[in-house]
């Protein structure tokens, strides 16, 4: 990998200890709204703390002002507790690794979502923020108006048990090993590419 790799989504430290969970009493007292610019330093320190990778700036000022990508907040008595970043690309302008996910009737026509971070503060956890944050981004494109939408994909690392867990749980597919795809702190560590086929897509037949 050469220079930044924008495709880093979902990661936890996999060194985290167990920690103590702070209950929502219902999910009706988070609200959803998308980021804007003054969220820039907020969402900066929580991704900071959640993942491995440092993004740059421009990432953060780009999340948080541009309508290119779908990005949503989970907020609970005013404070960000979760986050959705995706962004929706035309399928046949993929990277190479990714190139595979769809079967090749939907290369030249077919747009695919790609989400490039989930995460929830660590005391909000296992309270359905995740999924309330995954359903929002589904329901956007599975309506008729993306229906050239025809997967979501993500990756993720291999050690991160947690994330796996939860996509399969959402029916997402594992579709590639990616060998040495992420740079931590100078080391290289492997990652798997999960798929959800949706709108009519499939991937290609015999895998």
């Amino acid at each position: 990998m050469a220079g930044i790799n924008w495709y880093h989504t979902n990661r936890s430290d996999e060194n985290c200890s167990v920690d103590v969970q702070l209950p929502i009493c219902s999910l009706a007292d988070v609200q959803l709204r998308f980021l804007c610019p003054t969220d820039l330093d907020e969402v900066r320190a929580l991704c900071q703390e959640w993942f491995p990778i440092e993004y740059p700036i421009t990432w953060y000022e780009e999340i948080t002002s541009s309508q290119r990508f779908y990005a949503l907040a989970a907020v609970y008595n005013q404070v960000i507790v979760g986050l959705i970043v995706a962004e929706i690309k035309p399928y046949r302008i993929l990277n190479e690794e990714d190139s595979g996910i769809l079967a090749k009737a939907f290369v030249k026509t077919s747009d695919v979502g790609y989400i490039l971070s989930l995460g929830v503060a660590k005391q909000y956890r296992r309270n359905g923020i995740a999924t309330l944050l995954l359903d929002s981004l589904i329901n956007q494109l599975t309506t008729l108006e993306k229906r050239k939408v025809k997967a979501i994909f993500l990756h993720v690392l291999t050690t991160n048990s947690a994330a796996i867990l939860f996509y399969e749980h959402r029916k997402f597919q594992l579709h590639k090993f990616l060998p040495y795809y992420y740079s931590i702190n100078g080391r290289c560590k492997d990652g798997f590419t999960y798929v959800l086929y949706i709108n009519g897509g499939h991937p290609p037949w015999g895998l």
